[in-house]
This record gives C-alpha cells, sequence and structure tokens, in this order.
C-alpha cells in the first residue's frame, strides 16, 4: 500500500507503467508504418488484429488501466507539490531541468485528450463515419483500413490533430525515458548519462516517425 500512499512509491508505479506503455507504442508504431508499405500491409495488419477477436480488446483495456494508474498518479504529484509551495519565492532559484521536465503533467493531458480522439476515430469510427472503413467498400472481404487512414490524414485538421499531439508525445517520452532509471533508483553517475542521451535519441525518432505519418499523407506524398 506504500506503493500508492508515499511519494517515492508513485514515482516508481509511474516510471513502470510508463515504461510498458513505451512498449506499447512501439508496437503500435510498428504497425502504423506499414501504411507506407502500401494497401495490402496494413490491411492484413488490421485483419491479423481482428482476428484475435476479444484478446485485442483485453490488451486494450490492459493499456487503458495503466494509462489511467500513470496519468492519475502524475496528476496528484504535480498538485501536491503545487499546494506544497503555493506562494512564489522573493527569489526564483530553478533547479537545472528541461522544457519537456517541467510540462510533463501537461503534456499528459493532451496525450489523455488524444487517445480518447483516436478511439473514437480509428477504432470506434464514429468522429468521420463518411470515410470510416465500416462505410467504405470491402477489399477482398475485408475493411480497407489503407484508404479510411489516407483520407483522415489528407484533412488538414485531423492531420494537425495527431501531429500536434505526437509533439506532445514526444515532450513527455523525452523526459520520461532520460528519467526511468533515476526514478527507479538504479542510476549511477555514468549510466545515468547514458540512459539520458539514450532516452533523448529513442524519444526524437518515435516522434518523428509517428508525425511522419499523417504528414507525408496530407503533403499528398503518400497516396
Amino acid at each position: 500500500m506504500n506503493l500508492f500512499k508515499s511519494t517515492v512509491g508513485r514515482k516508481i508505479l509511474m516510471a513502470v507503467t510508463g515504461l510498458m506503455l513505451v512498449g506499447f507504442i512501439t508496437v503500435h508504431l510498428l504497425g502504423n508504418l506499414s501504411v507506407f508499405a502500401g494497401a495490402d500491409a496494413i490491411n492484413a495488419y488490421a485483419k491479423h488484429l481482428h482476428d484475435l477477436g476479444p484478446l485485442v480488446w483485453v490488451f486494450r483495456l490492459v493499456m487503458l488501466l495503466l494509462f489511467a494508474v500513470h496519468i492519475t498518479f502524475g496528476v496528484q504529484l504535480y498538485l501536491e507539490n503545487r499546494a506544497a509551495t503555493p506562494d512564489n519565492y522573493a527569489i526564483q532559484k530553478t533547479l537545472v531541468t528541461t522544457f519537456s521536465a517541467k510540462t510533463m503533467v501537461f503534456t499528459g493531458l493532451i496525450i489523455l485528450a488524444f487517445l480518447l480522439y483516436h478511439l473514437l476515430h480509428f477504432t470506434v469510427q464514429i468522429t468521420n463515419p463518411e470515410i470510416s472503413a465500416q462505410n467504405l467498400p470491402l477489399v477482398d472481404g475485408h475493411l480497407d483500413v489503407f484508404t479510411m487512414v489516407t483520407l483522415s490524414f489528407q484533412k488538414v485538421f485531423i492531420s494537425l490533430v495527431y501531429i500536434v499531439a505526437m509533439i506532445a508525445l514526444t515532450l513527455h517520452i523525452f523526459h520520461g525515458l532520460s528519467s526511468w532509471v533515476q526514478t527507479l533508483g538504479l542510476s549511477t553517475g555514468s549510466s545515468q548519462d547514458k540512459v539520458t542521451y539514450i532516452g533523448k535519441i529513442v524519444a526524437i525518432a518515435y516522434g518523428l516517425a509517428y508525425i511522419a505519418i499523417p504528414l507525408l499523407l496530407l503533403a499528398r506524398i503518400v497516396k
């Protein structure tokens, strides 16, 4: 129970759930990048997920639970820190930190709002019914996910929503991937520097890969 009550315990849970969520976005990214391999590739990927049946929803529910724990404790710790120092100091001393570290709670909330939109858009398919795979002609008896994705990201608003959200995700994991070792108490001077460097590189790579999908489709480079 101390994990849920103490500051250190909740930070540890945030680090662990955060790493598990990074694993999820890694698998999700690999699947999404299949759009660049053409219609057959991403439609086959979508069919494979559909064929898993209830297992997909069990996996999604587990991911949502991890996300709920992660963001709930994040908001709690942020509010507790704010409550502990309600007044501004006469002389403000800022410890060495980064923009991504200072905005973790805000980027987390942006990601939460995006997740809800993303589920309504591509999973439930109710935000843009005119281009949802459920309402498009079948391809070889299967849903045409490729056309749904390309038509979606050819709309400026939808692409901008995804790009902004992926920028927030990049900033969020930029700090998370470079600080988890320290949070779990596993760091030494040299190892922490290496983890920080690798974490930042990985975060930027993920961000660029995720942003490339709506950006290239919006620019009609991928059709």
